[in-house]
């Protein structure tokens, strides 16, 4: 059952007492102090527990692990102390990371044999939610990797967009503007995981229907370094080509028409917030709209004026 939207603002802490999961205690959990940096020590509630007894979560939706990012990480440790332990569950003999994977691989980097940590019972999906939530609180994703947490939480746990927005305390367009970088193509969305190209951009791109003029225009984003104002402007410049390029052979489609369509499907694409296709003939033709999920089309299906 989802957390109360009231109690979802409270931080990492705050989120697991939402979640129901429960402290289980250890007083007789074996001391490193020996072992650890020097710095604070773990708050009432936290034992120490081997690091080899420590699994990473499958539900985690980082991806990468900047190695600097964690030796920067690992000297802070060694002279600052762990200022906030890691969570953990039990499974099996081990115990999996619930939050805190950065930590964790700190405390192997500095061969360290124990590391505070707090233990808490939560279901799949709790914990699947609670990795996602640290992670988007500590901004330690990329933009892929949110959207992939958020589509995982979807399909894993069978959810729809509104449960998943609600585990993690985001609005439900927040989630479904995020989902539909999914949309994008594997190359662009590799940019966008660099850091190459902002999520602003990619909304822009994403208007862009043709995967091949797609990518051509974010490859003369990054070697432009072009803002998404600048990007805005070299797809409007380009819709026309674009669009005639979308027509069958043998029949030229003049330019005023192709900037008309263009246009229309610009207001199309800002009015509904989701990739549109305007194929036009004189006699005839068809809008395409693209939509990822159910909820992602209810919330069209309402810009429309149209009860599902």
């Amino acid at each position: 059952m989802a957390a109360p939207k009231s109690r979802l603002g409270r931080g990492l802490g705050g989120l697991i007492a939402a979640a129901a999961p429960k402290v289980v205690a250890k007083p007789n959990a074996p001391s490193a102090a020996e072992a650890r940096p020097s710095g604070p020590a773990p708050s009432a509630g936290f034992v120490e527990i081997s690091v080899s007894a420590i699994e990473a979560s499958p539900y985690q939706a980082r991806r990468e692990i900047s190695p600097d990012q964690l030796q920067e990480l690992a000297e802070s440790i060694r002279s600052e102390g762990l200022l906030q332990p890691i969570v953990v569950r039990k499974v099996g003999e081990k115990y999996q990371l619930v939050a805190g994977e950065r930590r964790w691989r700190a405390f192997q980097l500095l061969k360290i044999k124990t590391i505070p940590a707090r233990i808490v019972e939560a279901s799949n999906a709790s914990s699947a939610a609670l990795g996602l939530i640290e992670n988007l609180q500590r901004e330690g994703l990329n933009p892929i990797e949110e959207a992939y947490g958020y589509a995982s939480l979807i399909r894993d746990f069978d959810l729809t967009q509104e449960a998943a927005s609600e585990r993690v305390g985001k609005g439900r367009a927040t989630v479904a503007n995020s989902l539909r970088l999914l949309l994008l193509d594997g190359e662009l969305q590799g940019y966008l995981g660099k850091g190459l190209l902002s999520v602003g951009h990619a909304k822009v791109l994403l208007g862009v229907e043709d995967a091949a003029q797609r990518a051509v225009l974010a490859r003369r984003v990054i070697e432009e370094g072009l803002s998404v104002r600048g990007t805005e402007r070299l797809v409007d410049s380009r819709k026309p080509q674009i669009a005639g390029a979308s027509h069958p052979p043998g029949r030229s489609v003049p330019a005023v028409e192709s900037a008309a369509i263009a246009s229309i499907e610009k207001k199309l694409v800002s009015h509904l917030g989701a990739r549109v296709s305007l194929q036009h003939a004189p006699k005839k033709g068809k809008i395409v709209i693209s939509y990822a999920g159910n909820d992602d089309l209810h919330r069209i299906l309402e810009k429309l004026g149209i009860e599902a």
